[in-house]
């Protein structure tokens, strides 16, 4: 066999004659169209240094010196990222139809998930089928029929924080896991760490966040490393772990099907609307898997921000609280009918969105064709993000950004604005289909949590509302809050969510 080395170097080589070319060609082709957004400078050959962390932070940065929309190359790609609202509204949103494609994920979509996965799959035939099953079951209508799982999941966090209020993190970790098994597979746990599969799904999670990152991997930039025998070989572990985590969680609702036992949730619509939307068992299991996975995650986080908002900014909780009790009252508990008579409720959320946003970058989607725009063109072929975090601290739209401020979400007349949006759940065809239930799921905890408690720092460990982790999806780190029970003592509280219940 030949020597190691000389393999390696050999592949080097090669790698670095495929990556002159492309460079030169793409310089070529550039003379033919307007000029790529400004961007920092980058090596010839290999592109710009990325950030190795708070990447959305360091991009947003960048945006302020070189403007709104700027340009990066990675080898021989280039990548656009978006910062400012107005642009990405723009771009993101009225050009969606030649932006609703994914970009090449090499490690996550195709070796660990073997091209399965809605999220990342390429605009194209399946993806159609994919989107067209998960809108179908989640659409806002369809949302509405979660509502009782969704009001008994919240009132058990608040039991949750009358036993164990150091453990609030946990609990809102508990609802979103509680929630999404319910709806995606018809299955309920009790706590967060009881069930095999709320282990593993985040476990899964933290791997896909680490392949999702920017210049995360070096085969992003030189697919031809997939080929190499033994190269990230933990990778194709992996891949066979989360197939079979989603593949038996779809069997058992099979199984359930046939005997009768399976009650309402995602996977059973799949099962029974396999030839209407033409999907494979494969595929059947992946997309449930997905929405599994997504949405344990991102609803907990949104809930946490609920309470860090609360406890960091007390005269915006002041607020809310005064309309619960003109709205609510005293004696009974919130509920989603109450939703249009609660605006202060919904500001306070859209702020919370918007002030610390659950995903920061936000998801790469990737040009289809030439998109001119202004004085300068988005090529063909780009990965383009729209920045969460820049778009959140554009000071146009949002006067004093980093200021916690629910009333820029409210008109003269006290009613949630129109003209004022901020994209949480992505863009254009590529927007999250989970979002009616998380809306609800973030709006049914913040009332509950809000009515029940008065939220306080812990004088003796102020909060770091800045103290998040890195990654794709933004985690709060370990935080305390003291929860003050507001209606009546701890005894009446109790009695009033337990006749919450009843009629569930």
């Amino acid at each position: 066999m030949p020597d190691l080395a000389l393999q390696t170097k050999a592949l080097a080589a090669l790698v670095a004659l495929v990556l002159a070319g492309a460079a030169i060609g793409a310089k070529f082709k550039a003379k033919k169209r307007l000029p790529l957004p400004p961007g920092p400078p980058g090596h010839w050959l290999f592109g710009n240094a990325f950030p190795r962390e708070n990447q959305s932070q360091h991009f947003a940065q960048w945006i302020n010196q070189y403007g709104p929309v700027i340009s990066l190359r990675i080898g021989p790609k280039v990548m656009i990222i978006i910062g400012r609202h107005q642009e990405s509204v723009d771009i993101m949103e009225k050009e969606g139809g030649l932006l609703a494609d994914r970009p090449r994920a090499v490690a996550a979509g195709e070796i660990m998930s073997s091209g399965l996965r809605m999220i990342l799959a390429p605009a194209g035939e399946q993806f159609r089928r994919l989107r067209r099953a998960a809108h179908t079951h989640l659409q806002a209508k369809a949302a509405e029929s979660y509502g009782p799982i969704q009001m008994q999941a919240a009132r058990d966090v608040i039991f949750d924080i009358l036993r164990d209020p150091k453990r609030h993190q946990a609990h809102a970790n508990r609802y979103a896991a509680s929630v999404i098994l319910r709806v995606t597979y018809g299955k309920s746990t009790a706590t967060e760490t009881d069930a095999p599969e709320i282990v593993m799904i985040h476990k899964m999670l933290v791997r896909f966040q680490m392949l999702m990152r920017p210049g995360a991997l070096l085969v992003e930039r030189y697919p031809i490393l997939k080929y190499v025998p033994f190269y990230a070989s933990y990778l194709h572990t992996w891949r066979k772990e989360e197939s079979k985590l989603f593949h038996d969680q779809l069997d058992r609702v099979a199984k359930e099907l046939k005997t009768g036992a399976a009650g309402p949730s995602f996977a059973r619509y799949l099962l029974e609307n396999q030839n209407t939307h033409k999907l494979s068992h494969e595929e059947m299991a992946y997309l449930a898997g997905s929405l599994f996975g997504a949405g344990s995650d991102t609803t907990a986080v949104a809930i946490m921000v609920v309470v860090m908002a609360a406890a960091c900014h007390p005269e915006a909780q002041d607020i809310v609280q005064e309309e619960l009790d003109n709205v609510i009252g005293r004696d009974r508990a919130p509920t989603f009918d109450d939703y249009n008579a609660l605006p202060q409720i919904q500001a306070f959320m859209l702020e919370c969105l918007r002030w610390r946003p659950v995903t920061t970058l936000g998801f790469a989607h990737r040009a289809l064709t030439d998109i001119p725009y202004k004085d300068f063109c988005i090529p063909e072929g780009a990965i383009v993000f729209g920045n969460h975090w820049a778009i959140s601290r554009d000071p146009e739209v949002y006067p004093n950004p980093d200021k916690f401020d629910p009333q820029r979400w409210l008109s003269n007349d006290g009613k949630i604005r129109d003209d004022l949006k901020f994209p949480s759940f992505g863009f254009g065809r590529r927007i999250c289909p989970g979002q009616h239930i998380a809306n609800r799921s973030i709006f049914i905890n913040a009332a509950l949590l809000l009515w029940s408690f008065r939220i306080t720092q812990d004088p003796n460990s102020p909060i770091d509302d800045k103290g998040f982790v890195d990654g794709v999806i933004a985690h709060p780190k370990p935080f305390d809050a003291c929860f003050a029970p507001r209606i009546g003592t701890e005894a009446h509280l109790r009695k009033i969510m337990e006749t919450y219940a009843q009629d569930l």
